[in-house]
């Protein structure tokens, strides 16, 4: 990504006029590439206002909010409308969504195209979307003093209508007037004081939900059209293997196969129907060139990676001797945690319906990239990015998988439908993509600590090995600087407790697999969560201490960690003797620019980890929807009990033995622990809630299972020896 960066001062670049009676006009954000807006309002009824791409308002009163990001669970159908809605002064009852095209105007501020990810939609569009908001109540505005002739400053506007003394002018009824406005500049713009915000910091139900519980809902998976065909790939079941030749007389017999063609991925069957082109695959013969991949076992990856951690590698962070002050400790503590690769088990399994045209393309897809899908379809079709449609269906969870930078679901989509000369929609079984998908990687990190004789680190040196996730994409230049991959090390490098150490070095190890991997929500703090806030502990436990005493002292100079950790122990009743049988522990994370403290109560249940209560602490700084933070931490601890408890893949002779549901569990209903959840106060910087929930839970764990038994686990999933009693320690 090239990203040009703009004057200080937010601007309007007006790049089209009137078009139906709106005016179509977009923003200059700074941080992003500059585009000149090019949503033409052409299909908008003559009395529908558009005063920007992110919002239009109809006769009816109706005001529709375009989402330059993803809706996929995360809560952003209903926060990014509360942002434009608190500015225009609209009635919520009449907010309408739907997800933007793709398009440059929806360019997000952080990735330089329009994307979701990283926890940044709300924080990076905070300005942006009230911006627009409050723009089009200044055209309403101008429209209704040139109708009333009076000054503007004598009007105000109420609930989606402006108001002079005892006449209402609706919003719908201005609409054609105030698409005959200029749009102030932004400068001139005045957005509302905190103090007086009707909407922002409530607690707010979603927008999405009742279409989700009817089933109205509209997801990838639902696209149907008249002649669409339906496929699925045979790909091979090892990593970077090819097809040799294939034999398809048995699946063209198959009742409703049209087609079966080779593609860069496999094998597809095309079918008048899913389960026609499933018994098609299954009845494929193909003799696969398996190449190297077949040698990878997931035993010999960790002994490797494990060795790799005992040497030096290209260091991300270093100060002072820490050879040296390791010698002069008074107590040093040794450690090596590890974490396997894991699935995204999405419950939306991946799928791609694709419809080529003469010269354009239409392409339904749930993705978290559509610019990179745009230009992905664009290469294979030979024709330019803008003449590709990418229409944005809710996502069935993304957790990372619906952004892959190689654009696979889509590009294979696109390669199959073109193969086939139809409309296609290609779907993944859920086993294809536990055992050929993108994942987590496996990591190991080596950590030795040197104490003080107050107990306090006084060196600290940690070798981290695994996989990159941005070598060999686009973004490796901008992510990957002098061997370090800024993702594998994040949560480590920039840790208060590695940086407050004086001497302190960070290595790290990316070895080259050929499993290919991509990030997974909380990307590398789901590995740095867990290792830090376990050897943190481990440190408080060899320095005789209170592990939240502890962690208080290490953080005496950062406000925002101790704000949640505090809130989170006082709420949890941390210092009261847990109840026979029961264990608590503790943990702080920050991650995506918000701070998250956990603390768990767990007991041993029939020689398996029961975690009975969990309670949450969160400082994101200004929570635009209370409700959807709260929804979204106990999202990312359901999320992370699922790998602190149960998630692994494991690969025999190059094949991942994992694939669905019943031998890859996710957390069940009645595993699910009370989980309470407490918003900070706070008007600091913004962060995101999307990621941050899912770091802290599994050392939260950890740590209380050490409370209990004594046994400190550095491996997940937790697995408990089979000797392991539950008597607590002192």
């Amino acid at each position: 990504m090239n990203l040009e960066t703009s004057s200080p001062r937010r601007d309007f670049l007006r790049a089209t006029a009137l078009a139906g009676g709106g005016l179509v006009i977009g923003f200059l954000v700074p941080g992003a590439r500059r585009f000149a807006m090019a949503q033409e309002a052409t299909a908008a009824a003559p009395t529908t206002f558009v005063p920007n791409a992110f919002l239009s308002i109809a006769a009816d009163d109706t005001i529709t909010v375009q989402l330059a990001h993803a809706e996929m669970g995360q809560g952003i159908w209903t926060t990014l409308p509360m942002l434009i809605a608190e500015e225009l002064d609209a009635d919520w009852s009449k907010i309408r969504v739907e997800h933007g095209a793709a398009d440059k105007a929806y360019t997000s501020p952080v990735f330089g195209m329009q994307g979701t990810g990283g926890s940044t939609s709300t924080w990076s569009e905070f300005d942006r979307y009230r911006q627009a908001g409050a723009t089009a109540r200044a055209m309403l505005l101008q429209a209704a003093a040139a109708r009333l002739k009076v000054p503007v400053d004598q009007l105000r506007t109420e609930n989606g209508a402006v108001v002079s003394g005892t006449t209402r002018l609706r919003y719908g009824e201005l609409a054609n007037d105030a698409g005959q406005q200029t749009p102030p500049a932004l400068d001139m713009l005045k957005l509302r004081d905190p103090k007086d915000w009707k909407l922002i910091g409530k607690p707010t139900k979603r927008l999405d939900t009742p279409e989700k519980i009817t089933g109205k809902a509209r997801f990838g998976m639902d696209v149907q059209f008249e002649g669409l065909l339906t496929a699925v790939v045979l790909r091979s079941p090892v990593f970077g293997g090819t097809v040799k030749s294939f034999d398809a007389t048995k699946a063209r017999a198959v009742a409703g196969v049209r087609n079966v063609v080779q593609v860069p991925s496999g094998v597809a069957v095309i079918a008048d129907h899913y389960w026609a082109a499933k018994l098609g695959r299954d009845a494929l013969q193909v003799v696969w060139e398996a190449g190297d991949g077949a040698q990878l076992d997931s035993t010999a990856l960790r002994q490797q990676f494990s060795q790799l951690a005992t040497e030096e590698g290209p260091t991300a962070v270093r100060a002072g001797d820490v050879m040296a002050a390791l010698g002069k400790a008074a107590k040093t503590v040794e450690a090596e945690y590890a974490v396997p690769y894991l699935a995204h088990a999405a419950m939306e399994p991946l799928n791609c319906t694709v419809k080529i045209g003469d010269g354009e393309c239409d392409i339904w897809c749930g993705t978290q990239f559509p610019t990179l899908d745009q230009n992905s379809a664009a290469r294979i079709l030979g024709i330019p990015p803008e003449k590709i449609r990418i229409h944005t269906p809710f996502l069935g969870g993304g957790f990372g998988r619906r952004a892959t930078p190689t654009s696979d679901v889509v590009s294979e989509a696109v390669e199959v439908a073109k193969a086939a000369k139809a409309p296609v929609k290609t779907v993944w079984t859920r086993e294809d993509d536990t055992r050929g998908g993108y994942y987590r990687s496996a990591f190991v990190e080596k950590i030795k600590i040197g104490l003080g004789e107050d107990g306090l680190p006084t060196a600290w040196h940690q070798v981290m090995v695994g996989q990159s996730i941005m070598a060999g994409t686009f973004m490796e230049a901008m992510m990957v600087k002098d061997g370090i991959d800024a993702t594998s090390t994040e949560g480590v490098a920039n840790s208060p407790y590695v940086l407050g150490t004086p001497a302190h070095r960070v290595d790290l190890h990316s070895p080259k697999t050929g499993i290919p991997v991509l990030w997974w929500r909380s990307v590398g703090h789901s590995v740095n969560g867990f290792v830090m806030e376990s050897v943190v502990d481990e440190l408080a436990h060899a320095a005789g201490q209170d592990p939240l005493e502890y962690r208080r002292t290490l953080l005496k100079d950062h406000p925002r960690h101790l704000a949640a950790l505090n809130l989170a122990a006082e709420k949890f009743g941390w210092g009261t003797p847990p109840a026979q049988g029961r264990g608590h522990g503790i943990a702080v994370h920050e991650s995506f620019g918000s701070y998250v403290a956990q603390a768990a109560e767990v007991s041993i249940e029939e020689g398996r980890i029961r975690v009975h209560r969990v309670v949450c602490a969160i400082d994101c700084g200004v929570a635009v929807n209370p409700a959807g933070v709260q929804a979204q931490m106990e999202s990312g601890i359901v999320f992370g009990l699922s790998a602190a408890l149960h998630s692994t893949l494991t690969l025999r002779e190059g094949q991942v033995q994992e694939s669905n549901f019943h031998d890859y569990p996710v957390l069940r209903m009645n595993e699910m622990p009370q989980v309470e959840v407490h918003i900070v106060p706070s008007t600091e910087r913004m962060g995101g809630v999307g990621e941050p929930g899912t770091p802290p839970i599994a050392p939260a764990v950890a740590n209380a299972v050490f409370a209990l038994t004594g046994q400190r686990l550095r491996e997940l999933p937790l697995r408990l020896p089979t000797s392991t009693s539950s008597t607590p320690t002192a």
